[in-house]
């Protein structure tokens, strides 16, 4: 096993070991200081836990090796492996080549019997679809010749070609003509407009000068309508003044301001009055409600003393009869008191005679037979 392990050992390998071995003797040295007997109270045997030890490191060995075989046996199986491929690889490459040639040499498509189904030259070595615009073989149903694909195809479109150019040709002198006649056009239009540009100036200065006579009478107008308007204005003032005037001293000689009671008489009595114009009541008409008033004061407190000496005489009739009926019920608890005294007494004698008839009957019993007792009790009955 050593000799297997140092023939696949690695120095990386190598460099591991040599840490591992000199933590284990750190350790050992550790554990000896620890489990020194001098230095300790409770010791243990170190003797045995060496041993221990020692044959934990040889396990420990023996796997590590053991694993290492195992790995360069990996690494030979699969560099075996990988030599088998690349064998297996190589041999199907030379199978497939070799059926290539074979193929290319002794399988040609042309010795196949439908190689005229799949020839891609078919095409070329067929005849034409058609040979001219009247072949008997371009039926209807064959869909060979359609509008515009005869074969005078190239001759027909020269023809054509011309035929656009001639037009194009027309179309540009039509073109040139339309052309100078829109200048002509614009010519005149603009000639039209330089005179309406002249007659539009002489309009416009005589339409200033026009302005400027309206703006003066306008003017003259406005101040003349002016001077009117402030005398119309004095007028009205002065109209309006008078109006006021006159129209105060109506009303200080009015019945408004003056306060005329006889401008409130109503048309439908002498009881009624107009709203709107009655200015109060006169002094014979407060007087009498004055007197009115003072009667009412009056007739109000004869009533009131009248509720009050009628409630007077209510609450001594309500006193009289508390007080009969406090005297009636004093007499009825007397009567009371009475009757029960009487009923009391009577009671106590009925009390004291029944004692002494049972007394007396107690007293016959024990003298005398039961038969005796009954007889004498019946006749004393009777």
């Amino acid at each position: 096993v050593g000799s297997q392990t140092m023939a696949v050992a690695l120095p990386r390998d190598l460099r591991q070991d040599a840490n591992l071995a000199k933590r284990r003797h750190a350790e050992l040295c550790r554990q000896k200081r620890v489990f020194n007997a001098r230095n300790r109270i409770i010791g243990g045997d170190t003797e045995a836990w060496d041993v221990q030890v020692h044959d934990q490191k040889i396990k420990e060995a023996t796997e590590k090796a053991r694993h290492e075989t195992f790995a360069a046996e990996m690494r030979q199986n699969d560099k075996i492996m990988c030599i088998l491929e690349n064998r297996k690889k190589r041999d199907r490459k030379n199978l497939c080549r070799a059926i290539n040639d074979f193929q290319q040499s002794f399988q040609k498509p042309e010795t196949r019997r439908e190689f005229d189904l799949s020839d891609p030259l078919a095409l070329k070595k067929d005849l034409p679809a058609r040979q001219s615009d009247n072949d008997v073989r371009n039926t209807i149903s064959g869909m060979q010749k359609f509008m515009g694909e005869d074969l005078n195809f190239h001759e027909r479109k020269k023809l054509q070609e011309e035929q656009n150019r001639e037009w194009s040709l027309q179309q540009q002198r039509e073109w040139k003509n339309a052309r100078a006649e829109q200048k002509c056009a614009e010519a005149l239009y603009t000639e039209t407009r330089l005179q309406f540009d002249e007659t539009a100036k002489h309009l416009q200065k005589l339409e200033g000068t026009t302005r400027k006579a309206v703006c003066a009478s306008v003017k003259y107008f406005n101040k003349s309508q002016a001077i009117e308007s402030i005398e119309r204005k004095k007028q009205e003032k002065k109209q309006e003044q008078e109006d006021n005037l006159a129209e105060i001293t109506n009303l200080l000689r009015g019945d408004l301001l003056s306060e005329n009671p006889q401008q409130a008489a109503s048309s439908f009595g002498p009881h009624r009055v107009v709203p709107d114009r009655w200015k109060g009541m006169t002094q014979e008409q407060l007087e009498q409600i004055r007197l009115v008033q003072k009667q009412q004061v009056q007739e109000k407190l004869r009533l009131q003393e009248e509720k009050h000496q009628r409630d007077l005489d209510w609450d001594q009739q309500r006193i009289q009869g508390a007080r009969a009926t406090l005297l009636f019920e004093r007499q009825q608890g007397r009567q009371q008191r009475d009757l029960c005294r009487a009923l009391d007494s009577s009671n106590l004698s009925l009390a004291k005679e029944q004692r002494l008839q049972k007394k007396y009957m107690n007293e016959v019993y024990t003298n005398q037979p039961t038969g005796d007792y009954f007889t004498q009790f019946n006749t004393g009955s009777r």
